[in-house]
Formats: structure tokens, C-alpha cells, sequence
């Protein structure tokens, strides 16, 4: 009814419908910019309007900021329309598409559904209830879009769907397997369904017959403007009434102050058209003046009715004074405006219904992957791979391990470490170059699966190979990178140097000829570094013992090696762990021990060190030492790619200068490569056949007697 209000008094054109029998208004003489709060879609010839629902009170708020304000701008506006307010409600996905639709006139606006994870206790399965949709999508084919990708295969986890919508209100109601991530599933189907959707809006309206793409300020403006003109010409149809009433009133007047005169010339004459006549001729009336005092019944001739008239004609002149004000003066106008706009929105005002979150990017690959911890492999030659830690079953110490790849005669795996999917990978090359991946960019494979070959992910030269690799979350100033060479040279520097890194990668230390890159590490600043080598020694030494450097550096001596040795491995011990710490070293013929790390005197960095390892021909070498704390899981590796995952408690704490125990049985010809720790959980050992494929571990009293004999 608002929509039509006045429009009986010539407030708008009107013009012939299509077959010229009757009128209609060309525009309607809305007191609401209903094209914005209704909004509007249409396609034409060569264009095409998509202009999105708003909030009442707040269109109404912009339109009075206008009126107070008439330089006001686009982004003044948008401090009262926040954004589209859909009637299904949901979410509106940043702010960007919303700025460029009202600032240019065409913008991407990214609805979604709103959704709730319910994960109840133990023994239930998770759910996720819908009870918002996107603006124009239909709810059936919604669900059919979720049953078709659960039944192709695209998103795993679902067991139940059902549209459990009544009378309160709409309810889709998706049910998840216990082992599922839920966000990963809501993710998957904000991604692949309708249940986020785009509004492409473009505000494209007619102005003057004439179409045009519009900010939010011209849209505002034309209706304002329009409004205006419906003002003006509704005070003006008021006022043409108001005048011809007066009129009307004034020769009624004339009649009831001459009645008696009045009565003698109307008896006096032979018909209505002479009394009219008469009339006019001895009072100066017009046509009308005499019609309405020949019309006019005698009951007006009473004393209350005399009142009234008078009454009537003083009303009517002031009436007629103000429609003059109002006309004479564009503020009165407007400010009409604002007050009827106030009252409507008082009236049929309501709350927001779409809630607009904050700055939004489109759901990368990362979104739909889970965040779960990982084991990756990395063979001499250059094959990478990453693993579900729960492919490796525990084992007791001693036994001959799970076959964890299979490699070519002239390969075996070299590196294996702990990463998350989410985490950045930053690969670092003998020869000082850094390069950045992401864990879940690098392919998953089977447990025997040689992997990928790094060569196929990373921009390397064909001499590079990788020497180090370092899980990050976050690149901060507080925490450094702590690199460490074959030579015994260390270097420390921020780790938010390397985070801006290049797909051909980046110079991360300057490597002398005959030195190369073995281990890289994070360190949060009051750690302590230790170095060990392969002939069996080690030093202890301060972090802050090694200056900040920068990118481009070659960095300071760490430890003054004999002839013939080299540097093995580096452990950063951290502070806040060096009392329950252990140093886990293993030699290249499954010897290992771990001993206190207050054993290891701390010292200057650049000296000899100390003992570390009593080698024999028994022993072997030192392949590689690591920090090992209570609770904690190895993974020990061999040069045949045999992989053997173990308790580190179970291997004793015993002095610096020992052989220590058999930690690992190796085959003929084979060798210990490397160990990798893994984090504690409360996974129990796991004795006998294990999953398919794998070797038994042997009976404990087994394992109990090689240990006697080995000590």
C-alpha cells in the first residue's frame, strides 16, 4: 500500500498499456527505494540488472545520511548499508565484492550457508546441521548435489542425510563417520555444492528511460531526486484542491451573510440556469461559486453550521499557506522526506538477517585437506614421499622393523622426519639453496612406493640434492634458523628471512668448496646447540654463542675437527627440555645409546669437544645423533629402506663413552642410515603379526637376551 500511496494524486506519468485501452503509471511513487531493498533481476538485450535484497532500516538510514548530507559518498553510504541482507539470511563472505558493487556498480558477492558442527560425546557420530541456505538456492537440489558427490566418491565420511525442516524452520541434517574431520567434510561441501553460492550483482536500472550501471550514491540519489518530484507534485495537487475549496467556501460565505437576498433572487427566477445567472451578476461569483450556493441545502443555514463553514474556510487558508511554504522552500520538502522515511522504517523495520564476516579468501586445496601428522621419507637419490605415522606399527627394540620402501640397488632413503600436512616445507640443498613447498603438495604414497622424485616439485639444478628439510608454521623474528656444515661451520639467522621465498629458490648460507650443507634446525633463541661427528665426538655450546647473521653468509666455526672427520649431525636442545633430554646417537651398524645431555659439558663453540661414542669395528661409525625426551618414538631407517619404529625409553641411559646397545637388526650388507624421533602418544606396543606385509617382532625374552649378549 505504501508502494501505491498518492499515486491518485498525479504524482507520477501514466501512459497507454500495451493495447492503449487503458493507463498506467510509468514509475510508481514509492515512499522506499524498493529497488534496493527488494532488490531486482532481469536480462535484456546486451545487459543484464542482478541488484541484491537490503535491510530496510538501513537503506533508510543511508537515505537520511543523503538528504543531511547531499555530498555524501559511496563509502559514506556504506557506513549504514553494511552489505546485501538476504531473506534465507546465512553468511555474506568478506567485504571486498561488497565494496566494488557499491563503489563501481558490479561486484562478487560470495554467500554461504550456515552451518553447525555437533560432535557429541564418545560413541556418536559428529553432524552437521544446516539452517541457513544462500539467497536463491532451492533447497531439494541442494540435497541432491550433497547425495550425488557422497555417492560418486568426491566426499568421504558422510553415512546419513536427511531434510529434517518443519514449521520452525529449515534443518538438513548431515551425518559423519566417528573418524572423519567435520570442517573438512563442511569445507568439501562449501566447496563442491551450492551450499556456498556467488551473487554477481550489477546495479544496472533505467534513469530517464536510459540504463545505466550505478554506485550506491547514484542509486540513493535518483531515488531521492524521484521522491522529490512526487513531493512537489502531491503539494501541488493539494494545493490546486485546497484552492478550489476555498472558492467554494468563500461564495457560500457570500450566500449565508446575503441570504435573505440570496432566497428572494432564487424564488424570483424562472429556473435554475436565471438564478445562477442572477447570482452572479449582483454578487461577482463564479460558475462554480453559484452551482454550489444553488446546491447547498438549507440545514447549512443554521447558527452551528454558519460556525462550521467559517471554521472550514480558516482551516482550508492555513492549509493552503503551508502547501505555498512547503513548495517555496526545498528544505521543508526534504525534510518531509526524511520524516516519512522514519516512519516507515519505524514501522516495518526489522533486524539484519544476513551476517557479514570479515575479510574472506575462496577455499584454497589446504582447506580441504585434514591437518594430520605425517612421516616423510627422502632417498639418496631424490625420491620424496609422505606417510600416515599410523602405517608404522610400534615395535620392541631390537626387532627387524616394518619395510617402509622399496628402493633400487644404488638408492636407499636418507632423511625421514615428522611433518603436519599444513605445515611449510623448507627444503634446503648441499649447496646453501632454500625452496618452499607445502607438506600436502607432496604426493602420499603406498608404504613400499619409491614416492616422487623431488626434481618433479622443486626448481632444482641437476647437481643439487636436498640436505636438510624444516617444518614451519609461522616465519617470526623471535625464532632462527640454525644451519650447520659438514666442516664443523654454524650459522644463525632470523627465520623471517627465508619467508619470502622463490619458486627458483633462494641463496640460504654461502657454502665454501669442499664443505656442503648437513642439517638445519629451528631455534627459539636461549637453546643450546650440539654438534657430533662421525669418528665419535661432540660439542655443547650456547646458541647465542653464534651471533645473527644474515641470508648471504658462510657463518663461524662450531667445532675444530680432526683430520679425516666431519660433522654428522646437529641437535638443538631446547632450554625448557635440556633436564629430561637425552642424546640419542646410532652407528651404521644398529648400535645406539642415548645419555644425558648434562654429560656434555657445555663449552665455547669452536673447541674440540669431548668424547661421544667409543668406536670399534663392532660399532661403526656415528651416522646420526638426535634429542630424544621420555615418551618419545624413533623411526630408525636403513640403507635397504627396512624402517623400524620404536620406543626411545626402551633404549638405556648409559655414559658418554660407551658402545651401547643393538637398537636395530640389519640384514647382511645392510646399514643404518638414519633415525628420525617422532612425538609421544598413547599408542600401546603392539606384539605379534601387525598389519599385512610386516615382520613379526620378537618375543621380549628374545629381545631381553640379545641385549645381554650384545652388553
Amino acid at each position: 500500500v505504501e508502494m501505491l500511496a498518492d499515486l491518485d494524486k498525479d504524482t507520477v506519468d501514466v501512459a497507454p498499456n500495451f493495447d492503449d485501452r487503458l493507463t498506467e503509471p510509468t514509475v510508481l511513487p514509492a515512499k522506499l527505494p524498493n529497488l534496493l531493498i527488494n532488490g531486482s533481476s532481469g536480462i535484456a538485450v546486451g545487459m543484464a540488472t542482478n541488484i541484491p535484497p537490503h535491510n530496510l532500516r538501513e537503506v533508510v538510514a543511508a537515505c537520511i545520511r543523503m538528504i543531511e548530507h547531499p555530498d555524501a559518498s559511496s563509502e559514506d553510504m556504506m557506513e549504514h548499508v553494511r552489505g546485501p541482507d538476504f531473506p534465507t539470511a546465512g553468511y555474506v563472505l568478506g567485504r571486498t565484492g561488497i565494496r566494488d558493487a557499491y563503489t563501481t556498480g558490479r561486484g562478487r558477492i560470495v554467500m554461504r550457508a550456515r552451518a553447525e558442527i555437533i560432535e557429541t560425546d564418545e560413541g556418536t557420530k559428529p553432524r552437521i546441521i544446516v539452517t541457513e541456505i544462500p539467497f536463491m538456492v532451492n533447497k531439494t537440489r541442494l540435497i541432491e548435489q550433497i547425495a550425488g558427490l557422497v555417492s560418486e566418491r568426491r566426499v568421504e565420511g558422510i553415512t546419513d542425510l536427511r531434510d529434517e525442516s518443519d514449521r520452525d524452520g529449515m534443518r538438513i541434517m548431515i551425518e559423519m563417520r566417528r573418524d572423519v574431520v567435520p570442517q573438512i567434510v563442511l569445507n568439501q561441501l562449501y566447496k563442491h555444492t551450492q551450499m556456498q553460492a556467488t551473487f554477481g550483482t550489477i546495479l544496472l536500472a533505467l534513469v530517464n528511460g536510459v540504463p545505466k550501471v550505478m554506485n550506491l550514491r547514484e542509486l540513493i540519489r535518483h531515488f531521492l531526486d524521484h521522491r522529490h518530484e512526487v513531493v512537489v507534485r502531491r503539494t501541488r495537487y493539494d494545493l490546486d484542491r485546497a484552492l478550489e475549496r476555498e472558492h467554494i467556501l468563500e461564495g457560500l460565505k457570500v450566500a449565508v451573510d446575503n441570504i435573505d437576498e440570496v432566497v428572494e433572487i432564487i424564488r424570483g427566477s424562472r429556473d435554475a440556469d436565471q438564478a445562477g445567472d442572477r447570482l452572479r451578476e449582483r454578487f461577482d461569483l463564479s460558475e462554480r461559486q453559484s452551482k454550489a450556493i444553488l446546491d447547498m441545502r438549507l440545514a447549512r443555514l443554521t447558527g452551528l453550521e454558519i460556525e462550521k463553514l467559517d471554521e472550514e474556510l480558516g482551516e482550508v487558508r492555513a492549509t493552503i499557506s503551508e502547501l505555498r511554504a512547503i513548495l517555496g522552500s526545498e528544505e521543508r520538502r526534504y525534510r518531509i522526506i526524511r520524516d516519512e522515511l522514519s516512519e516507515l522504517a519505524e514501522k516495518f523495520g526489522d533486524e539484519r538477517r544476513t551476517e557479514i564476516l570479515g575479510d574472506f579468501e575462496d577455499l584454497t586445496t589446504e582447506d580441504l585437506i585434514a591437518d594430520e601428522e605425517m612421516v616423510l621419507t627422502v632417498t639418496r637419490s631424490g625420491y620424496i614421499k609422505r606417510l600416515p605415522v599410523a602405517t608404522f606399527r610400534s615395535q620392541r627394540r631390537g626387532g627387524r622393523g616394518l619395510q617402509g620402501m622399496n628402493t633400487k640397488d644404488d638408492d636407499w632413503v636418507e632423511h625421514v622426519f615428522r611433518a603436519r600436512t599444513h605445515d611449510v616445507l623448507m627444503f634446503f640443498t648441499r649447496r646453501g639453496q632454500c625452496y618452499w613447498l607445502k607438506v600436502w603438495q607432496i604426493p602420499q604414497a603406498g608404504r613400499n612406493a619409491r614416492g616422487k622424485p623431488i626434481v618433479n616439485l622443486l626448481s632444482l639444478d641437476d647437481d643439487e640434492q636436498v640436505a636438510a628439510l624444516v617444518p614451519v608454521r609461522e616465519f617470526s623474528d623471535e625464532r632462527a634458523l640454525v644451519f650447520a656444515t659438514r666442516n664443523g661451520m654454524i650459522k644463525k639467522t632470523p627465520l623471517s628471512a627465508y619467508q619470502h621465498i622463490r619458486l627458483v629458490g633462494l641463496n640460504a648460507i654461502n657454502i665454501t668448496d669442499g664443505d656442503e650443507l648437513i642439517d638445519v634446525q629451528v631455534a627459539d633463541g636461549d637453546d643450546e646447540v650440539i654438534l657430533a661427528t662421525h669418528k665419535g665426538m661432540a660439542i655443547r655450546f650456547r646458541e647465542t654463542d653464534a651471533r645473527p647473521m644474515g641470508r648471504a653468509t658462510r657463518g663461524v666455526r662450531g667445532i675444530r675437527l680432526s683430520k679425516g672427520d666431519h660433522v654428522v649431525g646437529m641437535v638443538v636442545v631446547r632450554r625448557e627440555t635440556a633436564a629430561d633430554a637425552t642424546l640419542l646417537t646410532v652407528t651404521e651398524r644398529g648400535r645406539g645409546k642415548r645419555s644425558a645431555v648434562g654429560d656434555y659439558r657445555l663449552q665455547k663453540r669452536g673447541g674440540k669437544g669431548v668424547l661421544n661414542f667409543r668406536i670399534t669395528d663392532a660399532t661403526g661409525r656415528i651416522v646420526a645423533v638426535k634429542e630424544v625426551l621420555p615418551g618419545g618414538e624413533l623411526m630408525l631407517i636403513s640403507r635397504n629402506g627396512v624402517v623400524n619404529r620404536q620406543r626411545a625409553d626402551e633404549i638405556r641411559v648409559i655414559g658418554r663413552a660407551t658402545q651401547g646397545v643393538r637398537v636395530m637388526a640389519l640384514d647382511e650388507g645392510d646399514e643404518l642410515v638414519d633415525v628420525a624421533r617422532l612425538a609421544s602418544d598413547d599408542e600401546e606396543i603392539i606384539d605379534g603379526p601387525g598389519l599385512e606385509g610386516e615382520a613379526d617382532a620378537p618375543p621380549a625374552a628374545e629381545v631381553e637376551v640379545v641385549v645381554e649378549e650384545v652388553e
